[in-house]
């Protein structure tokens, strides 16, 4: 591909990007939870349930494993197996916090330039079970640090995200085998 075409093609795709932001609905000045700890955060999770989105589409065994780096930023490794193509499939970002380290508000990269909030809403004294949002209502998952979550835990969570404007019927519930 030449030099122009390719110069068209990042236009088109970066003008695409902006256009799908601004006209998605966003949840404006999202907070996350307050005392957070990031250090009881790292670790691997399971991922639970998700509002589906293109790169997720298809995968089972889904996990996030967040390290800390040298930096002071979190490296996030989000694996999982796609059913159709029958692969392995990973992508690893990077995280800041948005504002205050105590708040669970950071700014995910997967690819540069662009980037996208995460919001850890809801979390249990142990940081075994996590709810977490995306800047707009098509970014949710519930995650765990088992394969499954307790009942009343996922009554709480989908409740939560309920009242906050979630479609929770489209879900998708991961498969964790």
């Amino acid at each position: 591909m030449n030099k122009k075409k390719s110069l068209i093609l990042l236009s088109a795709a970066a003008v695409g990007t902006f256009l799908y932001k601004a006209l998605k609905p966003v949840k404006s000045n999202i907070k996350g939870i307050p005392n957070f700890k990031i250090n009881s955060y790292l670790g691997t999770w399971y991922e639970i349930a998700r509002m589906d989105f293109r790169w997720e589409k298809n995968l089972k065994n889904v996990t996030a494993h967040y390290s800390l780096r040298d930096d002071g930023s979190i490296e996030v490794t989000n694996s999982g197996y796609d059913v159709k193509q029958e692969k392995e499939k990973t992508t690893i970002g990077n995280a800041i916090f948005m504002r205050e380290h105590t708040e669970g508000a950071l700014k995910v990269t997967f690819f540069r330039p662009f980037s996208s909030g995460y919001y850890v809403m809801k979390i249990d004294e142990d940081y075994r079970y996590a709810l977490v949002f995306g800047d707009n209502l098509d970014y949710m998952w519930i995650l765990s640090r088992e394969k499954s979550i307790p009942g009343d835990i996922r009554a709480e969570y989908l409740d939560f995200a309920l009242r906050s404007g979630f479609e929770i019927h489209k879900l998708v519930w991961t498969i964790q085998d």
